[in-house]
């Protein structure tokens, strides 16, 4: 595996780097009762994951 010769600048490292950004989650709108839910995760609300229940809820 080849070594630099020299030492790369500062800039020449950041220009590299200007992508590596923080992206937010992507939400989506639970199909029972239109909460937001995280992709592929069952509703923390009601419960449901892809229109069936997977989770008993109590209602308190």
């Amino acid at each position: 595996m080849p070594h630099p010769k020299r030492r790369h600048s500062k800039s020449r490292g950041r220009k590299r780097r200007t992508n590596y950004k923080a992206t937010p989650s992507t939400l989506t709108k639970c199909t029972n009762c239109g909460a937001p839910v995280l992709s592929h995760r069952v509703c923390p609300e009601c419960g449901y994951y892809k229109g069936k229940a997977e989770i008993e809820k109590s209602v308190a």
